[in-house]
């Protein structure tokens, strides 16, 4: 039976855990969450591709997984391509495919993006925008508070609330589709969505899907194991996770690497 392994700088990247898990119900999945360096899009570049590398070190070298989906829009600019030279199994990320989502809804080609420091100041987005159409306008905001927030697990107040208004209030007014660049921000997409009106894309569903393009659907052979990795606080990890994927996460283990 094959092995997927997912991993993100925490907790967001059970966003993408979601998709895979509907779209490979007969494989093994393998999460690890780096919560103990979350989060990645306030480093610098060469530290967040040095931590992806250890983790996709140990989901390789140590788990054996078949593939790799890099569940971070930071984690997937900044070490992607490194990844995709150094193993020999399929690495796949979420930009591109949240890239395509969004020229697929867009009506008017006035595309925002929220996302990370690093993320932003990697220009990912853009440049993969550029591939395919020159034409669009491309709007990004910065929101270097969210993740954090996020991990500690998010409250539905007032403070949270002006927050996400102030970052969305620096969009264009003509800005009809807003790309979620982070794998947290799902987690949150239902307060988002009180100050945006527009069409909001979540790569999560496309990356899955692309994988499955890639490797193939899975064939049923005996009972499948999902398994967590953690390398900060397993117990608030476990607490947000199973909010969001609304089952019961029996253990997470806390690994560092």
């Amino acid at each position: 039976m094959r092995t997927i392994g997912v991993f993100d700088s925490g907790v967001g990247g059970v966003s993408v855990l979601k998709e895979v898990l509907k779209e490979f119900p007969y494989d093994n999945i393998i999460y690890f969450g780096d919560s103990l360096h979350a989060p990645y899009g306030d480093r610098e570049i060469e530290e967040i591709r040095a931590l992806c590398l250890k983790v996709s070190d140990f989901l390789v070298y140590e788990k054996k997984v078949d593939a790799i989906v890099i569940a971070c829009n930071t984690a997937t600019g900044a070490a992607m391509n490194i990844m995709k030279e150094r193993y020999q199994i399929p690495v796949v990320g979420v930009v591109d495919n949240g890239v395509k989502e969004g020229m697929r809804v867009t009506k008017n080609k006035n595309i925002g993006v929220i996302a990370t420091p690093a993320t932003i100041k990697m220009d990912i987005y853009l440049k993969e925008f550029s591939k395919f159409d020159r034409d669009l306008k491309i709007s990004q905001v910065k929101c270097p508070l969210f993740v954090g927030m996020i991990e500690k697990g998010w409250e539905d107040n007032a403070m949270s609330n002006q927050l996400i208004k102030t970052y969305l209030d620096s969009l264009p007014k003509d800005v009809d589709t807003l790309i979620l660049g982070c794998t947290h921000y799902p987690l949150i997409e239902k307060y988002i969505k009180r100050y945006f009106s527009g069409s909001i894309v979540d790569p999560a569903k496309e990356t899955a899907k692309s994988l499955k393009v890639i490797i193939g659907e899975g064939k049923y052979t005996e009972e499948t194991d999902i398994k967590f990795f953690v390398s900060g606080d397993s117990q608030k990890f476990k607490e947000v996770a199973q909010e969001f994927l609304g089952t019961t996460i029996d253990k997470v283990e806390k690994t560092i690497l």
